[in-house]
Order: C-alpha cells, then structure tokens, then sequence
C-alpha cells in the first residue's frame, strides 16, 4: 500500500496550492478519503473528507469556503486544492485512507508533505 502526497511547498498568505495523493495498493474507490494536517505543537486535524463516490464531503470550519477536497478513481488520486492560505494553515498535511472491508477497517497513511505559508 503506497500514499504519495505531492504538491506542497512554500506559499504566500493568499496564495494557493494543490495537493495530490496518489495511491496504490489498495481498493481507492471503495474507500473514504481525508486529509489532516499537523502543525508544530498542536494534534493531528480533520481538514478534509470525501466519501468514495466523491458526492459527500466534509470541512474542518477553519478552511470551509477556501479549500476543495476531490478524487479521481480512474487515477486512484485524491485532491486538495487550497485557496486563499493563511499562516495558520501552515502543517504537514497527510493523506489518508479509510477502508471498510467484512475483515475489518483498514487505515492507511501518506507519509506527509510540508505547506509553509509566509511572505
């Protein structure tokens, strides 16, 4: 099971940027997707959620309106496009898989990508 998370970087307050999840290894469109984030001294969040069909989503209240979570099944690729950053979105944000299966939940993690917003 892989979860490669790409599109991060440094970003200026009220820039966007785009992340990416490619995924493998696992069945991707039967599963729910999310991205947290972790900034430094805080727990890991709940930023985003999609469920597998991609019709329901759900947002943290501190990015609703700003940022768009999506997914690709044919490219087994979930998205986060963030618009109008601020500093305080500044974390490591990782990808995650939720998978309900007769055996059980299976959860999977990216690895993590650092967003850093400052001028």
């Amino acid at each position: 099971v892989q979860l490669v998370e790409s599109g991060g970087g440094l970003a200026q307050p009220g820039g966007s940027l785009r992340l990416s999840c490619a995924t493998s290894g696992f069945t991707f469109s039967r599963s729910v997707m999310s991205w947290y984030r972790q900034a430094p001294g805080k727990e890991r969040e709940l930023v985003a959620g999609i469920n597998w069909a991609g019709g329901n989503t759900n947002y943290a209240d501190s990015v609703k309106g700003r940022f768009t979570i999506s997914r690709d099944n044919a490219k087994n690729t979930v998205y986060l496009q963030m618009n109008s950053l601020k500093p305080e979105d500044t974390a490591v944000y990782y990808c995650h898989a939720l998978k309900l299966s007769v055996g059980g939940p299976y959860v999977y993690w990216g690895q993590g990508i650092q967003v850093t917003v400052s001028s």
